[in-house]
């Protein structure tokens, strides 16, 4: 009796603790809420894969999502998943994702997004500039830019699919 009691306590407390539940650690767990912000987004020019010299203002009368991160980051591996199959729902909508991996070689950037089979466009940033320029170094962090050009959402930690459509999809239908 004492034992059974004992299993359902255990089983009452994980189900009260979802940091403990298997499969913890995925992005659809454990998310950052983003903070509302209002301001003119910073300019930002880098390459892309290919060597194409590339700038935030050309995606001007879209909705973007730039997400900083980097292969070794955990967080940021784990939200990789969750981003490409919101930019695959919302693409057809003037909406996209810039990745901005922040440093690494080009051959490790290559190889995790084939992996990951991510089909937004991702840059490189070898002097880690967009961190300078937006003001945060740590990773994952994220910055959505309305159609107009300016910064309206940030997210400082993972995102998750729920938080994506509350708060990006409504800047996506505007």
């Amino acid at each position: 009796m004492i034992g059974a009691g004992l299993l359902i306590l255990g089983v009452a407390a994980l189900e009260m603790l979802p940091g403990l539940k298997s499969g913890a650690g995925s992005s659809e767990e454990i998310t950052a809420v983003p903070s509302a912000v209002n301001y003119p987004a910073p300019q930002v020019n880098l390459s892309d894969l290919q060597g194409n010299l590339v700038s935030l203002s050309d995606s001007l009368g879209k909705v973007v999502l730039i997400n900083q991160w980097a292969t070794w980051c955990p967080p940021c591996k784990a939200e990789m998943p969750t981003l490409q199959a919101y930019y695959e729902a919302h693409q057809d909508k003037d909406f996209t994702i810039i990745a901005i991996d922040e440093g690494e070689p080009e051959g490790t950037v290559e190889r995790f997004v084939e992996e990951y089979g991510l089909t937004f466009p991702v840059w490189q940033d070898p002097q880690q500039k967009s961190l300078q320029i937006f003001g945060y170094d740590g990773l994952p962090s994220s910055y959505v830019v309305d159609r107009e050009g300016n910064v309206r959402l940030v997210w400082f930690g993972a995102i998750n699919r729920e938080m994506l459509e509350k708060h990006v999809t409504p800047l996506i239908e505007e």
